[in-house]
């Protein structure tokens, strides 16, 4: 499967944010138990904090899908 890319600019953002933004949750209370069940990957590693600043070229999976920031 192809990444998809994300542009988030060169300050980041915070994963619970990205998350909301690409559409795999609609609350923030969705972001917590997705997190809870390890299922969100940053870089191959289960990330579970909602606040993790993620940076451009990094990759989270989550539900199959993988972003790629830009």
């Amino acid at each position: 499967m192809r990444d998809t890319d994300v542009e988030i600019g060169p300050a980041g953002i915070r994963l619970g944010r990205l998350l909301k933004f690409v559409g795999a949750v609609d609350t923030g209370g969705d972001v917590k138990s997705l997190l809870a069940g390890g299922d969100v990957l940053v870089d191959g590693v289960a990330e579970t904090r909602r606040g993790a600043q993620l940076m451009p070229g990094q990759r989270v999976t989550v539900r199959g899908a993988t972003y790629l920031l830009r």
